[in-house]
């Protein structure tokens, strides 16, 4: 799987980066571990505190071999930037479940989430699956909500010693033609 987004023609291509679309490969661990640290320690600063943002940080070391064993786990689907990932989403299919969903601060709001959801609804349609479901942060689900998501409610999760809201959020699946 590679695509390329629809703002990729020549015009645009002064406008915004180009990105490619993938499966995640061992390689990208070091670069899903950082996405991962600046998204929630920069990206995520409007809506949660510093002792928030640490605590969720912290779950997850900054080591590529942590990242690249986490794909054995989880089908992870990559935006690339020049051969760099700048965005992953992990999904568990069998449990038709997207487990996290990062974009590396500055290219935020670009669509480039969005797309990589798209790929995952996709994948999870392919087998057989009707529905997904998301935990998603205070600024992942106001986006999320906008786009088909229904709200099932809030959740808090522990983290260091600090609680931590996310809103379990849930899709139904339906056939898109592209």
């Amino acid at each position: 799987m590679e695509t390329m987004t629809t703002n990729d023609s020549p015009n645009s291509a002064a406008r915004s980066p180009r990105i490619l679309y993938r499966q995640a490969r061992a390689r990208d661990g070091a670069d899903q571990a950082e996405v991962f640290h600046h998204a929630v320690m920069q990206g995520a600063a409007a809506h949660y505190s510093v002792e928030e943002r640490e605590a969720w940080a912290a779950t997850m070391p900054r080591e590529a071999s942590v990242w690249a064993a986490r794909q054995t786990l989880y089908t992870t689907l990559v935006a690339t930037c020049d051969g760099r990932c700048v965005g992953f989403l992990e999904l568990d299919v069998p449990g038709a479940h997207v487990h996290t969903l990062y974009v590396w601060p500055s290219l935020a709001r670009r669509g480039i989430g969005s797309t990589l959801l798209l790929h995952a609804e996709r994948l999870l349609l392919e087998h057989g699956h009707g529905r997904a479901t998301l935990d998603a942060s205070r600024m992942l689900a106001e986006s999320l909500l906008r786009h088909g998501w229904q709200d099932l409610g809030v959740e808090w999760v522990t983290r260091g010693g600090v609680k931590l809201e996310r809103r379990r959020l849930e899709k139904r699946l339906s056939a898109i033609e592209t």
